[in-house]
C-alpha cells in the first residue's frame, strides 16, 4: 500500500549548462519537473512509500519522464495518451541583474485532457494520503473538475488530503484561483499556503500565525502550513502553532525548494513524526535542495539528519 499517492503535471525541463544563454546554448540538458511528482520524491527519500499519478503521451517524451521519475525510486501510475503532447518549460539561470528566466511551452499537453475516470481510483482509495496543488486545476478544466473528484475520491475514503495553493501568476488571475481553491478547501485536510499567496490570492492581511489560526477556524483543517521564504515557516495543529528557521545553504538551483519541504513534512509525518519535527525535516531538506541541480530533491535521510544536527547522527571519537 502506498503512504503518498500525488496527482499532477510533470514537465521536461530544458536548460543550458551554467548560466549560459538559451538563445546562443549549442546543448540542453533535459530534466523531469512537476511540483507534484516532486513532492512525490521527498517523500519517498524521507520514508514515505509514494506513487505519481498522472497523464502522459505515449511517446518517448512521455516516457522519458516516467522512466526519470522512476530513477528517483518512486512509482508511477500512468495514463498513456495518443493525443496530446509533453509540456516542457526552458530554464536560463543568472545571477544579477540578469537573473533567472523561464518560459512555459505546455500547451495542450496530454495531462490537460485528464479526468478522475481514467485511473485506477483504488491507488488514491487505498493510500494513507493523496496530494496535489494549485498548479493542476489552474491548468484546463478538465484538470479542474479531475483534482476536485479526486479529492472527494481520497476524503470519503478517509485518505488524508493534502493541498498547496502554490499560485502561479502566469496560469490564472488571484480572482480565479481564489473561486477554486476555496472550493477545494472543504476537501482537504491538511493546507499549505506559501504567506505571499494568502496575501495575492485570499486578500489576506495580518500575521503568519493569525492566518493559520483563521484558515484552520474557518476551513476546518487538521493541520495549516505556512511558508514565509526566508523568515522560516509555521504550521498549525490542535489550536498549537509551532514555527520553525530556515537553515542556511549556499544556492546552486532555488527551483522545487517548496516541494521538497512538503514532501519532507508529509514523508516525517507519514513516518509518525509530530508536527514540529516534521517542520524541522522540511526545513532541512528545502536547505539541502537549493544546493542541487534540478528541480528534485535527491537527499537521504542521513543527510537531513545532518543538517538538522541531531546528537544521535553525529559521529563520536
Amino acid at each position: 500500500m502506498n503512504d503518498l499517492v500525488t496527482f499532477g503535471e510533470t514537465m521536461l525541463r530544458l536548460s543550458p549548462p551554467g548560466n549560459e544563454r538559451l538563445e546562443t546554448t549549442p546543448e540542453l540538458e533535459f530534466r523531469a519537473a512537476g511540483a507534484e511528482s516532486n513532492v512525490a520524491v521527498a517523500a519517498e527519500r524521507l520514508g514515505a512509500v509514494s506513487t505519481w499519478l498522472s497523464k502522459l503521451p505515449d511517446n518517448p517524451l512521455g516516457r522519458r519522464v516516467d522512466n526519470g521519475l522512476r530513477g528517483y525510486g518512486i512509482d508511477t501510475d500512468i495514463v498513456w495518451s495518443e493525443e496530446g503532447r509533453q509540456g516542457t518549460y526552458y530554464l536560463e539561470q543568472a545571477g544579477s541583474p540578469r537573473g533567472t528566466n523561464v518560459i512555459y511551452d505546455r500547451e495542450d499537453a496530454a495531462v490537460t485532457t485528464a479526468s478522475a475516470e481514467e485511473f485506477d481510483l483504488s491507488t488514491v482509495r487505498d493510500a494513507r494520503a493523496f496530494f496535489t496543488s494549485g498548479i493542476t486545476p489552474a491548468l484546463s478544466d478538465s484538470l479542474r473538475d479531475a483534482t476536485a473528484n479526486l479529492l472527494q475520491v481520497a476524503k470519503k475514503a478517509n485518505t488524508t488530503t493534502a493541498f498547496d495553493v502554490n499560485y502561479r501568476s502566469k496560469l490564472w488571475s488571484p480572482s480565479e484561483a481564489r473561486a477554486t481553491v476555496t472550493k477545494l478547501f472543504q476537501l482537504v485536510d491538511v493546507l499549505v499556503i506559501p504567506f505571499r499567496d494568502a496575501e495575492t490570492v485570499l486578500d489576506y492581511e495580518g500575521s503568519a500565525p493569525e492566518l493559520a489560526h483563521h484558515l484552520a477556524s474557518k476551513y476546518d483543517f487538521e493541520t495549516v502550513v505556512v511558508t514565509q521564504g526566508e523568515h522560516g515557516s509555521l504550521a498549525w495543529h490542535d489550536n498549537v502553532v509551532h514555527e520553525q528557521d530556515v537553515y542556511e545553504a549556499d544556492t546552486v538551483d532555488a527551483i522545487g525548494t517548496g516541494d521538497a519541504f512538503i514532501g519532507a513534512f508529509l514523508g516525517r509525518r507519514l513516518s509518525g513524526d509530530d508536527v514540529a519535527r516534521s517542520l524541522e525535516y522540511a526545513s532541512a531538506t528545502a536547505a539541502l535542495k537549493r544546493t542541487i541541480p534540478g528541480d528534485v530533491a535527491t537527499v537521504t535521510k542521513k543527510e537531513v539528519e545532518s543538517v538538522i544536527g541531531d546528537d544521535l547522527n553525529r559521529i563520536s571519537r
